[in-house]
């Protein structure tokens, strides 16, 4: 094949070579903008897999890079007077010309055509190759001369950087944090050969402007740089190599996805590589990663399917459909550290004390986890797990494992959760009239038993007419009180759990079918009896489903009359000594109608503009916190994303959440969704976390995590890192009703009491894992 790349930067040069090593018979040529030899940029790094595929595919470069790199295993961080160290990281990085130069000399030993000083803006001037490589850069011109086949969707990020170097040789990759009287900068610093560290300084586009910086020289930028940071230069000088750019060289990280990564244009194959492709933020590191990832794995498809022109097309799209997903996973991680990073001046470092801060700051991108800190480096892992058990009260000694932080206890108001784990509300469609009966009794009671601290029943009705299902629970009337008494004094005489009621109204999503009857479904016959269902109130007049009953818009007679519903299920629920009241203000039901203005088209004083569409959800949590007893808590559950154009985002969520604190609500419980049918919502590991995040550390107001929290790791990461006070899970406890009993055995964690009655249970269970993993003999 004859193979031209465009672009000589790690991608090109190493996709050229590992074809060319593999056949040789190819003619492959690099074309390159730069002099030979010659590369702007100071130090990448280099995962430690990526390495060993290099080792693999090509050993002679990789001996190379290897003899050039620089190793470290701690991370470092200056923060509010303070120096904070941790370790077992393991990073590698090299000088990007260095880099680039044994590239390009191992290129030439393969025979590859290294063509430099040639800017290419058009493909076909190549009409004779059968391959071109698309590898040049994030602004390349190949793929914008496609854009219509490529669909790159390219978002310049926020924060503004500056990429500059010093003399200065640090042990460990440094993070350094300051505050000017116009915010807070932040450097990324990073040895790369025995000569020279990386120096990267962030900040956010208002504190850039209000220092002038971008009316400034480079110089003018350096001297800045350099007296801010002086504490970390310890005297040494900043300095740079993009003397290129023109003004302060500034720059801001543009994010670029790709939805098609290749392209016939009549004469040749085009795909993208590297940064043409995709990007990822340097918060990670990983932009050359995932260049050389690529490289390897098109090269792989050619070698599985063949070398020959003809198996150019299959070869494109498996790389393609290989490629998507760990650039993706990546993406993602890099994603989370970049807006951690962005958010970091009125999220976090005004307020988290710097244990946490370093915590926060290990996981941002969520793929270090509580565990995996711990394999890094336990002592520094048990000694925050210390700092933050005494922080909730508890006397740990300084040669003892604290309790890992999702069983620390939490206080609010006048109650005190044993833990941090709650028992998420969820519909069981199994009452008669609206009763708790024997099955909420063992359903809820064997939870209690199993360890976790705060225990829900599903959403409990105000009203007949308040349900979603006729086999919802209520509280409306004095029986129906009567069996909450029965479950709250079971609960809390065989265990430590406290027993939270959540009190709401389905609104136009109510007198439907249970879900195993047909989810969302209205309920048929007629609408007088309970069967055919009952008359819908929502904000507007607008059906959830196009089958569903349409609602009546409530007036302020229905709002008036609801309202009491809620009061009187509060006084209800008041005397049965239940320990937690929540507010249902999510997922589409009544009250959450009113805020998402998918649903609340009223154009009087309840509709418009946040504080109208909060209006009478406010009204009601005012109601009802006038007669719950003052020294128990009441949290609001919000939908923080309606997943849907036009609805609500996490910005309004925060603003609503603001309100909500304002009121006198505890806690929120941060979910999202279904507030319309036609969501489209981005699921995946802790997806619903950086809501309860954004609202507790921005909103300062505490907060529940809820959404793919499925072991103690999840739950420890969250809680460690001032995500949120509680975590609530769901389908984990749905499956296992000793869930918490048995992560915390999972984790090493036997401290934690079983019910009497259980022990025998306990000791067998903790052997059979301890066997299981080789601990025990």
């Amino acid at each position: 094949m004859r193979i031209v790349c465009i672009g000589g930067g790690p991608a090109g040069l190493y996709f050229g070579l590992l074809m060319k090593k593999l056949h040789p018979e190819h003619r492959v040529t690099v074309v390159e903008r730069n002099k030979p030899y010659d590369t702007f940029g100071w130090g990448v790094v280099f995962s430690d897999a990526t390495m060993e595929a290099m080792n693999a595919w090509d050993p002679e470069s990789a001996r190379d890079i290897q003899d050039a790199f620089n190793h470290w295993d701690d991370i470092e961080v200056l923060f509010k007077g303070t120096r904070q160290r941790t370790s077992g990281h393991g990073f590698v990085g090299i000088g990007r010309k260095r880099l680039l130069n044994i590239l390009q000399k191992r290129c030439e030993d393969l025979g590859v055509e290294l063509v430099f000083e040639t800017n290419v803006e058009n493909d076909l001037d190549y009409a004779d190759a059968d391959l071109i490589i698309a590898s040049d850069g994030v602004n390349s011109f190949i793929r914008n001369r496609y854009a219509d086949v490529f669909q790159p969707d390219l978002v310049v990020r926020p924060n503004r950087y500056i990429w500059l170097g010093t003399n200065k040789l640090y042990d460990a990759f440094t993070f350094d944090f300051r505050k000017t009287e116009h915010g807070w900068f932040q450097a990324h610093i990073y040895k790369f050969d025995d000569q020279t560290s990386t120096f990267i300084v962030e900040t956010t586009e208002e504190a850039y402007e209000a220092h002038g910086l971008g009316r400034l020289d480079q110089q003018g930028s350096i001297d800045f740089c350099q007296t801010l940071f002086a504490e970390v230069l310890e005297g040494a000088p900043l300095m740079t190599n993009a003397r290129h750019l023109r003004g302060s060289a500034w720059l801001n990280f543009n994010r670029l996805i790709c939805g098609k990564w290749s392209h016939f244009n009549g004469h040749s194959h085009v795909v993208l590589m590297g940064d043409a492709a995709h990007t990822a933020h340097f918060a990670i590191g990983s932009g050359t990663k995932l260049a050389i990832d690529d490289a390897i794995e098109l090269t792989r498809q050619f070698r599985n399917l063949g070398h020959g022109k003809e198996n150019i097309p299959a070869v494109l799209e498996a790389y393609e459909e290989v490629r998507r997903v760990d650039v993706a996973r990546i993406q993602n991680a890099a994603r989370n550290a970049m807006e951690w990073f962005e958010v970091v001046g009125r999220r976090y470092a005004d307020t988290l004390e710097p244990e946490q801060f370093m915590y926060s700051m290990l996981t941002r991108s969520q793929r270090i986890s509580h565990e995996n800190l711990r394999l890094r480096d336990r002592t520094w892992l048990e000694g925050y797990e210390r700092w933050f058990a005494r922080r909730t009260g508890l006397d740990v000694a300084d040669d003892v494992r604290a309790l890992p932080p999702m069983f620390t206890p939490y206080t609010v108001r006048g109650v005190t959760l044993p833990n941090r784990i709650v028992v998420s509300p969820m519909a069981m469609y199994s009452a008669k009239d609206g009763l708790i009966d024997d099955f909420h009794l063992t359903h809820l009671g064997a939870r209690a038993l199993g360890g976790a601290g705060l225990v829900f029943a599903e959403m409990t009705c105000v009203s007949p007419d308040a349900r979603i299902t006729p086999g919802c629970l209520g509280l409306w009337n004095e029986e129906q009180a009567a069996g909450w008494r029965r479950l709250v004094d079971f609960v809390h005489g065989c265990s430590a759990a406290k027993v939270g009621i959540q009190i709401g109204h389905a609104g136009r999503k109510g007198a439907t079918k249970r879900a195993w009857d047909g989810i969302d479904q209205p309920l048929d016959g007629d609408p007088a009896t309970e069967e055919g269902g009952w008359p819908l109130f929502s904000a507007s007049a607008l059906p959830y489903l196009p089958q569903s009953r349409v609602p009546k818009a409530m007036d302020r007679a229905d709002m008036d009359r609801v309202k009491a519903d809620f009061v009187r299920a509060a006084e209800l629920a008041a005397t049965t000594g239940a320990d937690w009241l929540e507010l249902h203000v999510a997922h589409g039901y009544l009250l959450s109608s009113f805020l998402s203005p998918l649903t609340n088209r009223r154009e009087d004083e309840y509709g418009g503009s946040h504080e109208n569409r909060a209006r009478y959800p406010l009204e009601v949590f005012a109601a009802v916190r006038a007669v719950w007893p003052a020294d128990r808590p009441i949290s609001v559950r919000l939908s923080c994303h309606d997943w849907f154009e036009g609805g609500n985002t996490p910005d309004d969520a925060a603003i609503f959440a603001q309100f909500f604190r304002q009121a006198g609500a505890d806690l929120i419980d941060c979910s999202s969704g279904q507030v319309v049918k036609e969501e489209k919502p981005v699921y995946g590991r802790l997806f619903q976390t950086p809501f309860s995040d954004k609202i507790r550390n921005e909103i300062h107001i505490p907060t529940i995590a809820v959404g793919a929290i499925s072991e103690a790791d999840h739950a420890n990461s969250i809680i460690a890192a001032g995500r949120a006070d509680l975590c609530a899970v769901a389908r984990p406890h749905l499956a296992d009703a000793a869930w918490s009993l048995h992560e915390a055995a999972k984790i090493g964690v036997t401290t934690i009491p079983w019910p009497q009655q259980y022990r025998s249970a306990k000791y067998q269970y903790e052997s059979n894992l301890a066997r299981a993993a080789g601990t025990s003999s």
